[in-house]
């Protein structure tokens, strides 16, 4: 006999805390929304439109509980999305977009984000995908993670998957909760969260409710210096990135040329640098000091608020308005500011500055000079950091008709988004024709510090404050949908829904003026606006044949105002011999068009930006390995620190003539309890793409140059003008894995109950084509030829297996959980002299935390995270500047977590 949801909820509850195992979770989701006669309530599970027991689903989704927040110690939803198997996402940076989610590692672009089943507008340049930072982390009950992609339901573009933030439903009362994570070593890095939340009215007996909460998070910027024992020059040494083993470059003391001798010099290269600002680089030169500049964490501030409320006009029929906002601020930062040429004319010190070798400012005479104008390459210490302020304000109105109108079911909703990002030079930036000025005026000392008149003018031609960026994305949308039986079969009821989604999105993002006079952020003023109507029409239907077998079937019809008509189908069955075994799997089709960024965003005649990591030049700086940056030689007549190991420009942006990819997708799975105390998923997924929409990764370029030739757009001397990395339609992509969920409760003692879970992905495939017709690559446990597009310059970091391991205890009032965070071993970049090829070994972090709830209206929580101060994994890859994997692992080491809520 079938289950009712009262009996599997009975069922031990170590069930309930193995986040992937689908049918379990969703269990205790059905029990959980009971009415008080403990009366089944059917719900709508992510993945469907149709109303069920919760227990009835099909489709593989992970729920991940706000408990399991606290139980782990997490701050932000960042700390969710990184733990996730399941999620190739980077870690928080300086990016401003924030954090987003990346399922599958097969970009953010391809995973949609919902609120309450429904979308949001999206961060405001790339408009592709959500920023997670201005979701109220104090508002949400769960998180509902739909692992299989292209959703009928919600919309063809889901590739990777779904990720459905659901807000709690309604609060009575106050509660206030404070939240601290501070570091065991000294330096930044330290967090604080606080939030409050009030709420009045039971929607079941007062027939309304309401409930507002607002939640303030911030984190402190951690220096590279504050953790120099990670990129020591001993460690990059070991590893063949060794520091010392630069030539020139932009430094304090500047660096210089002539022109009739293209070998850099430095006044000061013999009788040492000017530390901490720099260090002795070779023949003769200065060199940046990376450690002094570098930052291992972005400051960022987020402030959110949501609001709910609720009104029940009948039994079958409640009105709910929400509404959300959430703003963030990121503080990125950069090496200081560099002197670079303006319109082609470069920083030049002319004999007549007093602080040309030999002079009067006193700095060392230099042989042979002869009075000769020198070339400067020169950072400008007294400025500090070059700092960004990004700021980004995400609001939302959601108006939602829920109800029964005779047989049918039915959700009507009005959504309106805006997001807005503004960039601001917070400081350390000047502009480029007033350095160039200052030191052809002889106020500007490009060999040290400056004197009382080089400080004054250099105050006189920052930019401090001023907005240098201006981006808004919109998204309107209103939705209906209506679900009934048809007529009753073996199994059950026949069930048929019908739905209709029209909405509009629209992007506007300008480079103000003031953009191309700050030359060292090597920008342009520009402006880019797009926007795109899709109307959509979806049914589906679900059949449980039998009393064992559910079979369920879904299309949806996609119109795009500027790409015309798709039609994607899914279909999906379950399959329960028995109440200890039960197999499921699916099908479907997707459809993703290009961003309105990507097709209709800025375009630019030149250079937009500059690479992420150093290369040579592979025409003015030839002779080297290919890929392997400082092995080449300067070409006569060219200075080897601007051709060669060196960060060259490159041009991002929109690309018109993009064309939507397309994909393919399947999983099959079963769920097995071999006992009433035990539980095993596993799920097979496979993904295919075409047309794949991406950037080039940087190392395709020079690891193949002779290829790419045509990508090098050289100014009439030979020099790199640009490398052409917009965004294109690549190949394919293939990948596969296997989603592996377990748990056990062990037998109640005198000392508590014990729980174990387990939950993890085994990629089984992840393969790379870069151009149709060209041999597939497997990017499996290596640096290989997949890219994070638009959000980041990082490689995706695919692991053959990552898990989460929870071992949880709890005895009264006491609750403790031990987690452990795996990644396996992955095979370094590798671009650097064969003696230094190495692994990269397998990552595991373990936390602590322990919660008491014994005081009376107070919950406490503390507990240790990296427990065993684990240091993040080491790499040679250049595209990580301070030699370990900023995206993947935190520098932070261990640190202590402290959590109190107050509710009364």
């Amino acid at each position: 006999m079938k289950q009712t949801a009262q009996q599997r909820s009975a069922q031990p509850r170590l069930l309930l805390s193995a986040i992937t195992v689908a049918v379990l979770t969703l269990a205790n989701q059905a029990a959980a929304q009971q009415n008080g006669e403990g009366a089944i309530t059917r719900v709508e599970v992510t993945g469907s439109s149709i109303k069920r027991l919760a227990t009835e689903a099909s489709l593989p989704v992970s729920t991940v509980k706000a408990e399991d927040f606290i139980k782990q110690g997490m701050t932000t939803l960042a700390d969710v999305m990184m733990t996730l198997p399941q999620s190739a996402s980077l870690a928080p940076s300086n990016a401003g977009s924030g954090t987003n989610i990346n399922l599958r590692g097969l970009g953010v672009n391809r995973t949609l984000v919902l609120l309450n089943g429904r979308r949001m507008a999206n961060e405001a340049i790339a408009d592709g995908y959500a920023n997670l930072d201005v979701i109220p982390m104090s508002a949400i009950a769960r998180v509902e993670i739909l692992r299989d992609g292209a959703s009928s339901i919600y919309g063809s573009d889901a590739i990777g998957g779904v990720v459905n933030f659901i807000t709690k439903t309604s609060f009575e009362g106050l509660s206030l909760t404070g939240q601290a994570v501070q570091p065991e070593r000294n330096g930044g890095g330290d967090e604080q969260r606080a939030s409050i939340t009030w709420g009045k009215g039971n929607l079941e007996r007062d027939g309304w409710s309401f409930y507002g909460t607002i939640d303030a998070h911030q984190r402190t910027r951690l220096a590279s210096s504050d953790r120099a024992d990670l990129s020591s020059a001993e460690l990059l040494t070991s590893i063949g990135r060794a520091p010392t083993l630069g030539t020139g470059g932009n430094a304090t003391p500047a660096n210089f040329t002539t022109a009739t001798n293209k070998t850099a010099q430095n006044p000061y290269g013999a009788s040492g640098c000017l530390a901490p600002y720099s260090i002795s680089g070779q023949k003769g030169t200065c060199i940046l000091n990376a450690n002094e500049y570098g930052t291992a964490l972005y400051a960022n501030q987020q402030v959110t608020f949501y609001a709910r409320a609720a009104k029940k006009l009948s039994e079958d029929h409640v009105i709910t308005m929400d509404y959300s906002r959430g703003e963030e601020f990121i503080l990125g930062t950069k090496n200081p500011t560099n002197a670079l040429a303006v319109n082609g004319v470069a920083a030049t010190l002319p004999s007549t500055s007093k602080w040309y070798p030999g002079k009067a400012g006193g700095v060392p005479a230099v042989a042979g000079l002869n009075n000769a104008p020198l070339t400067v390459t020169w950072a400008v210490a007294d400025l500090g950091l070059a700092t960004t302020k990004d700021v980004q304000l995400n609001q939302r109105l959601a108006i939602s008709d829920e109800g029964k109108i005779g047989a049918w079911d039915y959700k009507a909703g009005l959504v309106i988004g805006i997001s807005n990002r503004d960039n601001y030079y917070q400081s350390g930036y000047v502009k480029g024709q007033g350095l160039l000025d200052g030191l052809k005026g002889g106020q500007l000392n490009p060999f040290g510090l400056q004197d009382a008149d080089g400080k004054a003018y250099l105050e006189s031609i920052k930019v401090d404050g001023q907005k240098n960026r201006t981006s808004k994305s919109t998204f309107t949308g209103i939705d209906v949908t209506a679900s009934r039986s048809l007529m009753d079969l073996e199994g059950g009821a026949l069930a048929l829904a019908l739905g209709a989604d029209l909405h509009r999105d629209t992007t506007e993002d300008t480079k103000l003026p003031l953009s191309g006079e700050v030359t060292y952020a090597n920008s342009s003023p520009s402006h880019g606006e797009g926007q795109r109507n899709i109307a959509a029409l979806f049914a589906e239907l679900n059949m449980p044949l039998t009393k064992t077998l559910e079979l369920n079937a879904a299309v949806r019809d996609d119109h795009f105002s500027d790409f015309g008509n798709t039609i994607n189908p899914k279909i999906s069955f379950r399959y329960e011999p028995s109440k200890q075994l039960m197999f499921r799997g699916s099908a479907n089709t997707g459809f993703r068009a290009p961003t309105l960024f990507d097709r209709y965003g800025y375009r630019l005649p030149g250079a937009t930006g500059l690479t992420a990591a150093k290369w040579d030049d592979p025409v003015l700086c030839p002779g080297g390995t290919p890929g392997v940056a400082g092995t080449g030689k300067a070409l006569p007549g060219y200075v080897a620190s601007t051709v060669c190991n060196t960060t060259l420009p490159k041009q991002t942006g929109s690309n018109s003539e993009l064309v939507p990819e397309k994909s393919k997708g399947f999983t099959l799975g079963t769920v097995f309890e071999p006992t009433s105390s035990s539980s095993i998923s596993l799920d097979y997924w496979n993904i295919k793409m075409t047309d794949m929409l991406a950037n080039l990764p940087e190392q395709v370029y020079f690891l193949d140059p002779a290829k790419y030739a045509s990508y090098f757009v050289r100014n009439a001397d030979g020099t790199i003008n640009y490398i052409k990395n917009t965004t294109m339609n690549l190949g394919g992509q293939k990948a596969a894995g296997i989603d592996v969920s377990a748990a056990y409760m062990f037998p109640k003692t005198s000392y508590g109950t014990f729980k174990v879970s387990l939950d993890g992905t085994y990629l089984t495939q992840f393969d790379n084509q870069l151009d149709k017709g060209s041999p597939y690559v497997s990017n499996i446990g290596q640096f290989g030829l997949a890219s994070n597009g638009t959000t980041s310059s990082f490689p995706i970091i695919t692991y053959r297996w990552k898990h989460t391991l929870k071992l949880n205890w709890a005895a009264g009032n006491w609750n403790s959980q031990l987690t452990q965070n795996y990644n396996s071993k992955y095979t370094d970049q590798n671009l650097v002299a064969q003696q230094y090829w190495r692994n990269i070994n397998s990552y595991k972090v373990w936390n602590l935390t322990t919660t008491y709830s014994g005081f009376k209206n107070i919950s406490v929580t503390a507990g240790i995270t990296n427990l065993f101060n684990v240091n993040p994994p080491v790499t040679n890859s250049s595209l990580y500047s301070f030699g370990y994997l900023s995206s993947a692992a935190s520098p932070i080491g261990r640190a202590y977590n402290v959590r109190a809520t107050y509710s009364f």
